[in-house]
C-alpha cells in the first residue's frame, strides 16, 4: 500500500519538478529581476542596511530582524545540510550549479511576495500578521484562492516538512550515538511544545538566538574545511560547471538530474517564490514594505549561496559522494568525518538536531498564522498544535523517502498557486520600490503611505498621507 502511494506521488512530482516548476520559476524569475532592475545586485547596500534597523518598542511588535530570523529558521534547517547532499548524490556535483542559479533569480521573487505581505498584512493582539493567503484576499479579491494556499501550507509546513526535519535529525542521532529514534523523538516534541505554546514574540526571540549561532558556527566550520584544502578549489568548482554543462552529462542523460535536484533541492532549502517567507515578513513593523521585501531577498542569497554552498563543499572537496549509495544527512557526515576525524559526524548530528529545531519553529508559525486566516479559533489552533507535534513524532521513525516525497508535493503545488498571485499583483511591488528609490534619492528615510501608489482591494494597516499628518 506505502509503495503504491508513493508510485503514484513520485508521478505526480515527476511532472512538477521536470517541466511545470522549472519554467515557472525560471521565467518569474527572470520577470521579476528584470522589473526590478536586477534589484538583488544593486540594492545588496540596502539590505544590509535596513537588516540593522532598530527594534521595535512597543509590546507585540516584531522588529525587521526578527521577522528575518523567523523566515531564516525555517530556511536554515535539513535542506541546508541534508536537502544539498541529497541533491549531489541524485544529479551530481552540476546540481550545486542550477541551487545558486535559482537562489539568484529567485531573490526577486522573494522580494516581490515579500513586499506584498506587508502591503496587505493585517493587525493581530497588537502586531501584525499577513502572507500570500491575505494578499490573495485582500488585493485579488480571491479568498477561495487564499483559502486554498493556506490548507497547502499547513499540510507542508506544519505537517509534512516538520516531519523531514524530524526523520533527518533521529536518523542523525542514530547514525551517530546510536540513540534510538523514537527516544529521541518524543524529547524533541516535548521542548518543541514548550516553545509553541508561548506565541510569536516567544518563536521569535528563540529563533533570533538559534539562527545567529548556528549559522555563523556552521560557516565558520565550511571556511576552515575550504581552507585546508584550498588548492582544490579552483578543480571543484570547474568540477560544478563542468557537471552542470558537460558533454558527458548531456549523453548520459544526467544534466536533467542535475538541474531538476538543484532546483528542487534549492527552493525547499531557499522558499524563493514559494509563499512560505512572506508570512514571517509580514510581522516586521517596518516604515516601508520593500524595506522587508529586500531582507528577505537577502535570505534567500545568504541562505543559498553561502551556508548550502558551504555544504557542497564539505561533500565535494571530500571526494566520498563518488560512487557511494549514501544520501541525505549520512553523506554530510561521513564528507566532514574525512576532513575533520570520526568526532565530527557526531557534531554534526548536534548541529542538525538544532538547525532542524529552529526550523521546526519557522514551519510551525507558517502554519498558525494560516489556520488563523481559514478560521480565527482556539479550538482549530489548539487541534492543530496538537497534530504538528504528533508529525514531529511520526517522522522520528518513518521512511525517509516517503516523507520527502510528500513534501516535494505540497511545496510543488504551493509554489504554483503563489507565482500565480505574485504574477498578477506585481505591479504593486513595482511602484512600491520605485517610491522607496525616489524617497531614498530625495535623501529621506522611505517612509510609506498607501495614497503614494495605487493598490488595489484593501489595505488596513499602512494610514494616507493626511492621517501620518494628522497624527503629527
Amino acid at each position: 500500500m506505502e509503495q503504491t502511494i508513493q508510485d503514484i506521488i513520485a508521478v505526480f512530482n515527476d511532472f512538477l519538478w521536470s517541466k511545470l516548476l522549472i519554467i515557472l520559476l525560471v521565467v518569474c524569475g527572470l520577470y521579476f529581476t528584470t522589473k526590478t532592475r536586477f534589484m538583488q545586485f544593486r540594492m545588496i547596500g540596502d539590505m544590509v542596511k535596513v537588516l540593522k534597523e532598530p527594534r521595535s518598542k512597543e509590546p507585540g511588535k516584531i522588529s525587521p530582524f526578527q521577522a528575518f530570523c523567523i523566515s531564516m529558521a525555517a530556511r536554515v534547517g535539513t535542506g541546508n545540510i541534508t536537502g544539498i547532499a541529497l541533491a549531489i548524490a541524485l544529479g551530481g556535483p552540476g546540481a550545486v550549479f542550477w541551487m545558486w542559479v535559482i537562489a539568484i533569480f529567485g531573490s526577486a521573487s522573494s522580494f516581490v511576495e515579500s513586499t506584498l505581505a506587508q502591503i496587505y498584512k493585517v493587525k493581530d493582539n497588537g502586531g501584525f500578521r499577513g502572507g500570500p493567503a491575505y494578499y490573495m484576499e485582500r488585493g485579488l479579491g480571491k479568498r477561495w484562492m487564499g483559502i486554498l494556499f493556506a490548507i497547502l501550507i499547513t499540510l507542508s509546513f506544519g505537517l509534512v516538512f516538520n516531519a523531514v526535519q524530524s526523520n533527518t535529525i533521529t536518523v542523525a542521532f542514530k547514525n551517530s550515538f546510536g540513540i534510538d529514534r523514537l527516544t529521541v523523538g518524543i524529547i524533541m516534541a516535548v521542548v518543541f511544545a514548550g516553545i509553541i505554546m508561548g506565541g510569536v514574540k516567544r518563536i521569535a526571540k528563540a529563533s533570533e538566538y538559534i539562527v545567529v549561532v548556528l549559522a555563523v558556527l556552521y560557516i565558520g566550520v565550511a571556511a576552515f574545511v575550504v581552507l585546508a584544502n584550498i588548492t582544490q578549489l579552483p578543480a571543484m568548482i570547474a568540477l560544478i560547471v563542468k557537471n552542470a554543462f558537460g558533454i558527458e552529462q548531456v549523453a548520459g542523460g544526467t544534466l536533467g538530474a542535475a538541474l531538476m535536484n538543484g532546483v528542487k533541492r534549492g527552493l525547499f532549502s531557499n522558499e524563493a517564490g514559494m509563499g512560505s517567507a512572506p508570512n514571517a515578513a509580514a510581522t516586521a513593523d517596518t516604515t516601508h514594505p520593500v524595506k522587508q521585501g529586500l531582507i528577505q531577498a537577502f535570505g534567500v542569497l545568504t541562505d543559498t549561496l553561502v551556508i548550502c554552498t558551504s555544504t557542497a563543499m564539505i561533500i565535494l572537496l571530500s571526494g566520498v559522494y563518488k560512487g557511494s549509495n549514501l544520501g541525505g544527512i549520512e553523506l554530510t557526515q561521513a564528507a566532514l568525518s574525512v576532513h575533520m576525524g570520526s568526532w565530527a559526524s557526531g557534531f554534526l548530528a548536534v548541529m542538525v538536531f538544532l538547525f532542524a529545531f529552529s526550523t521546526l519553529i519557522g514551519n510551525y508559525y507558517y502554519g498558525e498564522t494560516n489556520i488563523e486566516f481559514i478560521k480565527s479559533s482556539k479550538v482549530w489552533l489548539w487541534v492543530y498544535r496538537v497534530c504538528v507535534i504528533a508529525m514531529v513524532l511520526f517522522g522520528a521513525v518513518a521512511k525517509v523517502q516517503l516523507v520527502w516525497d510528500l513534501a516535494d508535493l505540497f511545496m510543488g503545488l504551493m509554489v504554483v498557486v503563489n507565482l500565480i498571485a505574485i504574477l498578477m499583483l506585481s505591479k504593486v511591488t513595482f511602484e512600491a520600490l520605485k517610491d522607496y528609490k525616489k524617497q531614498k534619492a530625495d535623501g529621506r528615510d522611505p517612509i510609506f503611505t498607501r495614497d503614494r501608489i495605487h493598490i488595489p482591494g484593501e489595505v488596513e494597516c499602512w494610514e494616507s498621507e493626511a492621517e501620518v499628518v494628522g497624527t503629527k
